[in-house]
């Protein structure tokens, strides 16, 4: 029986080159072109081998990551991180949680690259040593474009991170993209729980009726601008204020923000 292998990328040239790679060493390939459908393969499929792109919309590669180390913990399936800002984040890439890292470099020396890092994987038996080095196919060093490009991706998860209140994106489908840590403390649960979930599944049962009718409510009335609604989540009374998320003037998903209202109580 071949080995399955899932293959997580936005960049849909590089999926193909990656999956045509694989194949010749007898894969089975699964594609995902992003962090999203990577989860939703993972559900469906059992696979042996998982590389994931970091930078990728929706749900990225570090929130993938981590969804697959809680929902999977005895996975047995080495994860590769393997992107094109490895070298600019080297610093930081410990947080990551990847078994082993592989920096993009140009197409024409990736291939043999990548065989090599194969062979090399292929031999190696579970659990896998802390891999921290990133593989490059050549010498690479840090661009100051990515870099800054990098900065400024971390300023925006710092202020998700500090804002003080649970924020939750939920895409067109009501699946949920990106959380923060105030969100998932306001419902105890895990990020793993929560990924690609739909956003209903965050309330309880007898507020789902609720939950949805304000969601359609907004997209009927987008004159306004947000609409707040009160639930009990775990016997605390909880403010959802849901907003639509409008990127380039297209309407791509829903922002709900929670607060405790007990927070305000106390402070007046």
């Amino acid at each position: 029986m071949s080995k399955k292998a899932l293959v997580v990328d936005n960049d849909f040239f590089f999926v193909e080159f990656l999956a045509e790679i694989l194949q010749k060493r007898g894969y089975e390939v699964f594609k995902a072109y992003d962090g999203k459908e990577g989860i939703t393969c993972l559900k469906e499929k059992i696979v042996d081998v998982l590389f994931v792109d970091m930078v990728m919309p929706k749900i990225d590669g570090r929130q993938m990551i981590q969804y697959t180390r809680q929902q999977l913990p005895n996975a047995r399936f080495p994860i590769i991180a393997i992107s094109g800002t490895l070298i600019e984040q080297i610093e930081n890439i410990h947080k990551f949680g990847a078994d082993f890292y592989i920096a993009k470099g140009p197409i024409g020396t990736m291939s043999g690259h990548i065989n090599r890092f194969m062979d090399r994987l292929e031999k190696l038996s579970f659990p896998f040593l802390d891999h921290t080095e990133i593989l490059e196919p050549v010498k690479l060093y840090p661009r100051q474009s990515t870099a800054e490009l990098i900065d400024v991706m971390d300023f925006q998860e710092a202020i998700l991170k500090c804002i003080g209140v649970g924020i939750f994106i939920a895409d067109k489908d009501a699946a949920i993209i990106r959380v923060n840590d105030q969100g998932l403390e306001i419902i105890q649960k895990t990020i793993g729980e929560v990924l690609n979930c739909h956003v209903t599944t965050i309330f309880p049962p007898a507020e789902k009726s609720k939950v949805v009718n304000e969601l359609r409510k907004i997209v009927r009335h987008r004159e306004l601008n947000q609409i707040v609604f009160s639930v009990s989540i775990d016997c605390k009374k909880i403010r959802n204020t849901v907003s639509l998320l409008n990127v380039n003037n297209e309407i791509v998903g829903w922002i709900i923000v929670m607060e405790e209202m007990s927070r305000w109580e106390e402070q007046a």
